[in-house]
């Protein structure tokens, strides 16, 4: 029997062990995708204390809290600091198997040195040994991440955003390269009527443009584009439920847009048409100042609409969705690769019945002018765990090249999420020493490390290319 989360957690082979000690552990982080808040980084302040650190935004904990019996007081409620992470460390024993077990004990262990479990009985003796790290220089937001070795984050930020906090990131002494990232699905997002017109009045006001047609629209974002640009933005991200490219004409765009901007409501055909033509503009946009564009497709948001109105969107309301975007997705990709204006792209589904359906549609539009320039992203939301990630790295090795694949991110709103990317590594040296092991795979050290290494850091470095 081994014992829980040693050094050598989830390594089975003495291969792996050297893999990870020797090539993946130390590597440098470069967290293209997140969702940190670039105020916080800026400001740079002491968290109040661990409830305000690891369980405010997190939906992760709040779905496993209900579950378990747990109020919505003790979640998103009035409860006090205590209450909320008393109730948390209750609820922990339970989601034995569930990737936040894992996540749970790897982030106090590694951020607060604590060894034993968190529960009931443990929680008083964590909340104080927490607290009181958290009031030193080293656990404030820039030294958590200092700590775990990160080189770049790029934060999820609106197209109608100042970014004032990059900018003073970029002009402070912080050693870490906090860059933004291109989210521009609220001007897509027609359905809305009412929001829709709220967002094109405030982006006009930001970008200097009184938008009255889709041409304006099309002329206030891209002036955004270059403003994001400017401040050292090399990525954008789509949040869809499906991909959109459906056939259109021009000028039922500009009809579309014109009703949409006169409230009169829309039907899906035009719906779609719509955010077909918006996501095949972004394409351009990005492929014109060679981008890279993610795209996070599969997810059914906002199931329960009681709690929704209650407690607004990303509250632990979301699923996996089974809809087919197969053929839309071939469709947009080709759009652009038809008129070479596809830009380096990385897709990531939700849906785990979609793996090889993507593994196998990057290799359509490979070019050779980029290594891996069509990615396979990796395992995200309710597959960013163990086996998720072995499914994605499995379907990637069967139908494309591993060798190439940019990594992990953390895809989190938290500060001490960086240990997934500890976690990740541990399950790609697991995998290859399996295979060495097996007789698999040969075991040349220097070619398996190299690959460990640029999987983990250098896949990323270089086809990001952030300096």
């Amino acid at each position: 029997m081994k014992p829980f989360l040693n050094q050598d957690f989830i390594l089975e082979t003495n291969v792996a062990k050297i893999l990870f000690h020797e090539s993946a552990e130390k590597m440098r982080i470069i967290d293209y995708h997140c969702h940190l808040d670039p105020k916080v980084i800026s400001e740079n302040k002491n968290f109040r204390n661990l409830t305000h650190l690891w369980l405010d935004g997190d939906h992760y904990k709040w779905r496993a809290m209900r579950t378990n019996g747990v109020s919505e007081k003790y979640c998103t409620g009035d409860a006090t600091d205590w209450e909320k992470f008393e109730k948390w460390a209750e609820t922990v024993p339970n989601t034995l198997r569930n990737p936040l077990y894992h996540w749970t004990h790897m982030e106090l262990k590694m951020y607060f040195g604590f060894e034993g479990l968190l529960n009931k009985d443990t929680a008083k003796e964590v909340w104080d040994l927490a607290n009181e790290k958290l009031k030193t220089p080293a656990f404030k937001p820039q030294g958590l991440m200092r700590t775990m070795n990160v080189e770049v984050v790029c934060t999820t930020d609106d197209p109608i955003d100042s970014l004032e906090h990059h900018i003073q990131i970029a002009k402070s002494d912080c050693e870490i390269k906090v860059l933004p990232t291109w989210r521009p699905d609220n001007a897509m997002a027609i359905e809305n009527g009412e929001a829709f017109n709220d967002y094109m009045v405030k982006l006009s006001g930001v970008s200097g443009v009184y938008i009255n047609s889709f041409e304006d629209l099309i002329k206030a974002l891209n002036i955004r584009h270059d403003f994001f640009n400017e401040i050292g933005c090399r990525l954008s991200d789509h949040g869809i439920e499906v991909f959109y490219a459906e056939d259109y004409v021009m000028a039922d765009i500009r009809t579309i847009f014109f009703k949409a901007r006169s409230g009169i409501e829309l039907n899906s055909d035009e719906i779609v048409k719509f955010k077909s033509a918006m996501l095949y503009e972004f394409g351009i946009m990005d492929h014109k100042k060679g981008w890279t564009q993610q795209f996070h497709y599969g997810a059914i948001r906002n199931n329960n609409s009681r709690l929704l109105s209650k407690l607004g969107p990303d509250t632990g309301f979301d699923s996996i969705h089974d809809a087919n975007s197969t053929a839309a997705m071939s469709k947009f990709l080709n759009n652009l690769d038809a008129e070479d204006k596809l830009t380096k792209t990385i897709i990531y589904n939700l849906n785990p019945s979609q793996n090889e359906v993507v593994a196998t549609m990057i290799g359509n539009f490979q070019d050779g002018t980029i290594p891996g320039k069509i990615q396979f992203g990796s395992g995200w939301w309710f597959l960013d765990q163990k086996t998720g990630m072995e499914n994605q790295l499995n379907a990637l090795s069967n139908l494309g090249l591993l060798s190439r694949f940019v990594g992990m991110l953390t895809d989190s709103r938290s500060f001490v999420s960086y240990s997934r990317h500890d976690y990740f590594r541990r399950i790609l040296c697991n995998l290859l020493g399996n295979d060495i092991e097996n007789g698999l795979i040969p075991y040349d050290k220097e070619l398996l490390s190299n690959m460990v290494k640029d999987i983990c850091y250098y896949n990323a470095k270089n086809y990001f290319k952030f300096d």
